[in-house]
């Protein structure tokens, strides 16, 4: 009896350290890297690396091409990899079901959000989502920085903008908000002020970019055609809050959200330009791995902040 016993648990302790090491291999494969592979699970490249090896030497099959820029997937690995994910989607729906039984959050939500807009919109939600679920914790990352979600190890992004969502992942829209092209009233003190889109093209801009993105700007016209407004854009900064700043410096105009610089249009700070046109809108998206059910601490938080975006909108702040 002892002896089928033991057996039986040397069995599953085998079973359980090649599922371990099936998810890890599905984790080098999707990130590219045995570096961020490792990270996801709190482990060493070397670790990641020896996972893989021994799923190579159990099926005596190699299963990825390495090469100094690459990892690429052998015939043998595109079949693990395709069964793996099978395997991690049960577990995932095992997990999932049980957990939503009681639709309790547990555990650390990892978030990343833009700077500045993140502080305004995340923080009282963050707080209300912390008092509301106790067994929860929070590792907020605030950087206008798109970093791979994946790769970083975040539950949920938040973004804004028009950045289109990764392979693999869903975005949500929380909000709508309205796109205001502004300015200091110092910066016309020197200049006049624009009339039209035409006239843009002798002014300063002041835009947004980053390693992945440039902003354009597209303004509509009063008889409802769009425009690509040009003009001189003598400085770009990968954040919005850098934008905002130089803005009410008098260094140019910028184009930004509303929920940013209504404040300080409200206290002539900065003026609007060209009021009279549609600027468009800027979407608040949150962005999170494509899967069946998720985690109830991610969705509670996805819903408590939509809740309350949904509340400073009919307030009129935002």
């Amino acid at each position: 009896m002892f002896a089928s016993v033991s057996i039986y648990m040397l069995q599953m302790l085998m079973i359980g350290s090649k599922v371990n090491d099936i998810l890890l291999f599905l984790s080098v494969v999707e990130t590219g890297s045995f570096v961020a592979a490792g990270k996801m699970f709190g482990l060493s490249r070397s670790t990641a690396g020896k996972a893989v090896a021994r799923l190579e030497d159990g099926y005596g099959a190699r299963l990825l091409n390495r090469t100094t820029r690459a990892l690429d997937l052998t015939q043998e690995g595109k079949r693990l990899f395709e069964y793996g994910q099978a395997i991690r989607q049960a577990i995932e729906a095992a997990d999932d079901s049980i957990a939503s039984d009681s639709g309790v959050p547990r555990g650390v939500l990892r978030i990343t959000a833009p700077d500045a807009l993140g502080r305004r919109l995340l923080l009282p939600t963050v707080r209300r989502y912390l008092e509301t679920w106790p067994e929860t914790q929070i590792e907020l990352s605030l950087s206008d920085r798109v970093d791979n979600v994946i790769e970083k190890g975040f539950d949920l992004s938040i973004r804004v903008g028009v950045t289109p969502p990764d392979q693999g992942f869903i975005a949500r829209t929380l909000l709508r908000n309205e796109a205001v092209l502004c300015a200091a009233p110092a910066y016309f003190e020197r200049r006049e002020r624009p009339l039209n889109i035409e006239q843009l093209t002798r002014h300063d801009l002041l835009q947004f970019a980053s390693r992945s993105e440039r902003q354009g700007w597209h303004l509509q016209e009063e008889d409802g055609t769009w425009v690509r407004a040009q003009g001189q854009v003598r400085l770009r900064l990968d954040s919005a809050e850098a934008l905002r700043t130089t803005a009410l410096e008098g260094l140019g105009i910028a184009l930004l959200p509303q929920l940013l610089v209504g404040a300080d249009i409200d206290e002539g700070r900065l003026e609007r330009v060209l009021p009279r046109l549609n600027h468009g809108q800027v979407p608040i998206l949150a962005l999170y791995p494509h899967k069946r059910l998720l985690e109830p601490r991610v969705r509670r938080f996805i819903d408590m902040l939509s809740e309350d975006l949904r509340k400073l909108r009919s307030s009129k702040v935002i």
